[in-house]
This record gives structure tokens, C-alpha cells and sequence, in this order.
């Protein structure tokens, strides 16, 4: 058979990047083969598409939440010479697309250098809070009295520089995810007699979505015993420490705005007593971020190379070490609040914590948002007519 002329290919084929045409090349033959049908949401969502362009491509690289078992299951996987690897290609376009949505579109290319980036502003948020700390309270090294970190940093500061910093997080991510939905939609994406019944199902779908987020349905390897590891046996526990790790942080947030209300509304000053609501959930919260932060660096550190892309473990690691950091350093505050190390400890804490929400728009925190997208796209498309009538959905 003759070669292919380059200038004749199709143009939906043209339009794509090298990993999201592997992406499409990969799922021609999936689509082929469907033995893999039932492991997560992505074969059936396969289903329905006969080709896959670049918003196909990003919708299903985000609806992957790479658990790794059809890897393991695949017959073409490496080293058949179709080296179907549905993981690594699925995150390498994953990546793709938080840097093709990103705001401002120019820091997209700070996910290629997440490791890096996440190591700078935990230096520059470190010296600055160490020297502010010094420059405000006289010193590094007293005591306070009663543990008040108000006397090294006024409230009123703390307050403006870290909401500034969080609502930026949050802008930057809602406007990321934003144009992810415009490009995956279904109201762009379906059939037109399908889109009355797209808008219909919002509100179900997006109930399904949530709960699917909340037990992280898909990291279940389609069959409830769990992702892949190393050497091919089923285990759970990257769902539990994802688990871990997700509700950490909400009752860590939870602490913090109780601690709001308790200062706005009820007039209620810092530091609270341990037996206080903010400093249990807070209590909570830390030991969550601490188990599932270092469980899942211990999976990172141990998993094979092909079941993701080696290239983004700076991103992966950077984010992990931060939420391990920002734990950590946080229950060192709340132990030795009331010894000369408090205000070293503070500006320390207050750094990471800093770093973490510099850096949320452009690391790894992004997978979360953009993955709970696709499965709202999921969970509306699955209740629309296969207008193709060739998967099992």
C-alpha cells in the first residue's frame, strides 16, 4: 500500500496536536475492540464518537481518571506494535488542556514547569513572610502572649493578602474551566434534537457528577477492587488516600470559615481554644492532609512509568509536598503557639499556605476541576439517545 500523502489527510486529523492525535489513534482502536467497555466512563462516552477531535480528545483525556486497569487488561498494550497505552497518552493531552485553557493564557506554560514554579514561590513566599515577620513583630524568636498570632501579623493584613490570593486562585481556575466547558459542552456538542434533553438533565446529572467526585466512583477500576499497581494487583488505596487528601482540605477550609464567622459575626478573637469547632475541624482536616498527601507520594514514587507520564511527576510531587507542608507546618503552629518558635513557625506556615495558592491555577489542583467538568459532560451525555447505537450505554 502506498504512502499516505501527508497534504491529503483529513482535516479534523490536521488540527491536532502529536498527543492528541495519539489520543484519536489510540481510541480508533478501542473502539474497535470494546473489551474494555465496562472499566470506567470513558469506553462508553468512546462509544458514541466515530472520530475524536481536539474537544473529544480533551473531554475524554479529563474524564480519565487514570486508574490504570485497562492498561493492564489490553492486549495491544507495549510491546504489541499498536503500544495502545491508554494512561500515558490520556496524561500527557490532560496536561495539554489546563495549558490551552489557562488564565492568563500566557502562565499556561508554568504547568511544563511545575516543579520549578512550585519551588520558586515556596522560596519567594518563605523569604517574604520571614522578613515581614521580623520587620512587624521585632523579632523572630519571643514569646506571645496567649499564642496571638495577631501580634506578629495584624489580622486585617493577613486578611486582605491571603483573600486576595485565594480569589485570584479561584478566578483564574473558574475561568480555566469556563472555556473548558464552552469547548466540551453539550449544548456545542450534541446533536441538535438532543439539546432540549441536555438542558433538561442538568439537574440530575449534575447530583450524579457530584457523588461520582465525592467517592471517587471512577478510581474503583470499574469492578470495586481498585487501580492497578506496580505489579498488576488491585488495590484501593489510591481512592482512600484521594479521599484522605480531598476531605482534608474541605474541613480545613470548613476551620477557616467557621474562624471567619467567629470573628466577623460573633466577634470572637484568635487563637481559639482545642476544644473550639475551628481548631477540631482544623485538628481533622491536617491529619487527612497529612495521610493522604504522603500515601499518595508513596504510590507516585512507586508506580510504573507507563501507567501515566513520568514528565509530570514534578507537577504531582511539587502539589503533594505542598499540602504535606502546609499541614505540618500548620500543626507546629498550633503545638508551640505559646513558645519563642511561634513566630518563625508563623511566617514559615504562612508562606506555604502562600505558595499553595499561588500556585493552584498551574499545578496539579487543576486536575480536580477540570475532571469533575467531564463527568457533569458525562453524566448529561449518558442521558441523551447514541444517535450511533453502537456501545451498550
Amino acid at each position: 500500500m502506498p504512502p499516505l500523502d501527508k497534504a491529503a489527510a483529513p482535516p479534523l486529523a490536521a488540527l491536532l496536536t502529536a498527543g492528541e492525535q495519539e489520543v484519536a489513534r489510540i481510541l480508533q482502536i478501542c473502539n474497535a475492540c470494546r473489551y474494555c467497555e465496562g472499566f470506567c466512563a470513558v469506553f462508553p462516552a468512546m462509544t458514541r464518537r466515530l472520530e475524536f477531535g481536539k474537544a473529544d480528545t480533551h473531554y475524554l483525556a479529563n474524564l480519565c481518571h487514570n486508574c490504570g486497569a485497562c492498561l493492564h487488561a489490553c492486549q495491544y498494550a507495549p510491546p504489541h506494535e499498536f503500544m495502545v497505552n491508554v494512561p500515558q497518552a490520556m496524561a500527557k493531552t490532560r496536561v495539554q488542556t489546563y495549558a490551552d485553557f489557562a488564565w492568563p493564557p500566557a502562565f499556561g506554560q508554568l504547568y511544563k514547569r511545575a516543579g520549578l514554579t512550585v519551588a520558586l514561590a515556596l522560596a519567594g513566599c518563605l523569604a517574604l513572610f520571614l522578613t515581614l515577620a521580623a520587620a512587624m513583630s521585632g523579632g523572630l524568636t519571643r514569646a506571645v502572649a496567649g499564642g496571638n498570632f495577631y501580634a506578629v501579623f495584624p489580622h486585617n493584613f493577613l486578611a486582605l493578602v491571603f483573600g486576595l490570593a485565594f480569589l485570584y486562585a479561584i478566578f483564574a481556575l473558574g475561568v480555566a474551566v469556563a472555556k473548558f466547558w464552552r469547548q466540551i459542552s453539550p449544548q456545542m456538542t450534541a446533536d441538535p434534537r438532543d439539546r432540549p434533553a441536555a438542558r433538561a438533565a442538568r439537574a440530575p446529572a449534575a447530583a450524579e457528577a457530584a457523588m461520582n467526585v465525592a467517592t471517587m466512583k471512577y478510581l474503583d477500576g470499574g469492578h470495586g477492587e481498585g487501580c492497578n499497581d506496580e505489579d498488576d494487583r488491585f488495590t484501593l488505596a489510591r481512592r482512600r488516600f484521594h479521599h484522605f487528601t480531598l476531605y482534608g482540605f474541605l474541613l480545613c477550609f470548613a476551620a477557616t470559615s467557621v474562624a471567619t464567622l467567629y470573628h466577623y459575626v460573633f466577634g470572637l478573637q484568635a487563637p481559639y481554644a482545642w476544644t473550639s469547632l475551628p481548631v477540631l475541624l482544623g485538628v481533622v482536616g491536617g491529619l487527612g492532609l497529612i495521610v493522604g498527601p504522603a500515601g499518595l507520594l508513596w504510590l507516585n514514587l512507586r508506580r510504573h512509568p507507563m501507567q501515566g507520564d513520568p514528565e509530570q511527576h514534578g507537577m504531582d510531587r511539587g502539589f503533594i509536598a505542598l499540602l504535606l507542608l502546609t499541614s505540618l507546618t500548620g500543626f507546629a503552629v498550633l503545638v508551640l503557639r505559646e513558645t519563642s518558635a511561634m513566630p518563625v513557625l508563623l511566617a514559615v506556615h504562612l508562606g506555604v499556605v502562600m505558595a499553595l495558592f499561588l500556585t493552584l491555577p498551574y499545578g496539579k489542583f487543576a486536575h480536580g476541576v477540570f475532571r469533575a467538568a467531564a463527568l457533569l459532560k458525562f453524566a448529561i451525555e449518558k442521558r441523551l439517545a447514541n444517535r450511533l447505537a453502537l456501545g451498550g450505554d
